[in-house]
């Protein structure tokens, strides 16, 4: 089976959902970060979060209210990813 490339979308929603693990909230459900916490430690590793969220939304790989979040007006949005996620 060959390697995921760095730059397909599977490994960056892998790649995403190990940053919300990393620094947001865990219990025994899941862990939740809100959208200005993530923008604000993530978008030094991608140009593209938005687009990377709405595609880990569609794979219910992580929840979050909306469709888009835009950087300030949604800085309270909290992203849920679940614990098996």
């Amino acid at each position: 089976m060959p390697c995921p490339s760095p730059s397909g979308v599977p490994w960056r929603i892998d790649n995403l959902v190990e940053a919300i693990q990393t620094i947001g909230h865990t219990d025994d459900n899941a862990t939740t970060v809100d959208f200005g916490t993530l923008f604000y430690h993530y978008a030094d590793v991608s140009d593209s979060l938005v687009g990377i969220l709405m595609r880990a939304k569609k794979r219910h790989r992580l929840y979050y209210d909306g469709d888009m979040l835009f950087q300030s007006k949604d800085d309270h949005v909290i992203i849920t990813v679940p614990v098996a996620a």
